[in-house]
Order: structure tokens, then C-alpha cells, then sequence
């Protein structure tokens, strides 16, 4: 198998196409690189000014290496392999919306640091216990949540109780699927 394309290579490739300087820009899009991105690497440390990072449709695995994106507000993550949340601490006091869909994610141990995370998409994982659906509770400012596509939802909507149940474990919950949640004591407000 061929090694994958390097953070470093990406990020060289993306100056040459942009004519940029990555330490200093905002918003790094390295989606879909061929070969595939396989881990996220120490070169992403350099990207001191990114409030959003799209790494989606690559090889990753796993989170790593986010410690100098002191200013992140958006990291997308879709369409990798993706096992656990670990390596998000780092980024945890500015990170507003994670967008990780459509990788393999069962667990999410770790998720309740993100505790200014607004956004979460998080549709075609592998989430399939209350268990762990019941830490998403742990995120204060958590408000649209996509959870479509992990078993979890699609038992339970199957058994016509997926929203029910999923807007009563999350009280501040004002998007769920991509449908605005309407609470009856709203309504009599």
C-alpha cells in the first residue's frame, strides 16, 4: 500500500494552490487528498491562526496534534476512520462545531470537555448504546445536534421514539436531525 499524503505535503500542496502562508490563515481545507491524509501529524501545530479545519474524505484515524490551534472554532472530520473523540482536549476551550460524520465512532468518552461545542454532527457512526448518547448531555452549549444513521437512532426510530427520547436526555437541544426542537413548555410561553 502507498504511504498517505503528509500533513506537511497537504499543507504545501494548499499554499502552492492558494498562494497563502498556512500559519496565518483562517481557513484550511485539505478534503479528500491523494494519496489520503492518514494522521493528522505535528505540522498542524503551525496553523496558529485556523478557525476552521476541513481534514474530510481522508484516512485518518485518530485526532492528534491540535495543540497550537489556540483559535478553532470548526473542525471538520467527516468521512474517515475515526474511532474516539481522544486528542480533542486541546482544543476544547474554543472549539464550537465538530463535524465528524460518517466514521466509526462508538464511544464518546471524552466529548463532555468540548463544553463551548454548539455544533455536532456526528450522523453515520456507530453509536448504539443510551450510555454513551447520554454524555452529549455533558456539553453546556450544545444546540443542533446530527445523530441520524447510528444504530442507536435508527432502532429507535424504527420504534417511532427517536426524538422523544433523544430531545428529553438533551434539555438545551434546539436542532436535532437537521428539524428544530419545539418543547410544549415553549409553546406556553
Amino acid at each position: 500500500m502507498s504511504k498517505g499524503t503528509t500533513i506537511k505535503e497537504a499543507l504545501a500542496k494548499w499554499e502552492a494552490d492558494t498562494g497563502l502562508k498556512a500559519s496565518e490563515a483562517e481557513h484550511i481545507k485539505l478534503i479528500g487528498q491523494i494519496p489520503p491524509i492518514d494522521k493528522m501529524d505535528a505540522s498542524l501545530s503551525t496553523l496558529t491562526n485556523c478557525i476552521k479545519l476541513s481534514l474530510s474524505t481522508n484516512c485518518i484515524e485518530k485526532i492528534a496534534n491540535l495543540n497550537g490551534l489556540k483559535n478553532l472554532r470548526i473542525l471538520s472530520l467527516g468521512r474517515n476512520g475515526i474511532k474516539n473523540l481522544n486528542g480533542l482536549e486541546v482544543v476544547a476551550d474554543s472549539l464550537e462545531e465538530l463535524w465528524i460524520s460518517y466514521n466509526s465512532i462508538e464511544k464518546l468518552k471524552g466529548i463532555g470537555v468540548l463544553k463551548n461545542l454548539k455544533v455536532l454532527y456526528m450522523s453515520n457512526n456507530q453509536v448504539k448504546l443510551w450510555e454513551e448518547f447520554q454524555k452529549l448531555g455533558e456539553l453546556p452549549s450544545l444546540v443542533d445536534l446530527l445523530f441520524v444513521g447510528n444504530p442507536l437512532e435508527e432502532k429507535h426510530t424504527s420504534e417511532g421514539d427517536w426524538r422523544d427520547l433523544a430531545i428529553a436526555k438533551l434539555p438545551k437541544i434546539k436542532k436535532l436531525d437537521g428539524i428544530p426542537v419545539v418543547r410544549q413548555d415553549e409553546d406556553e410561553e
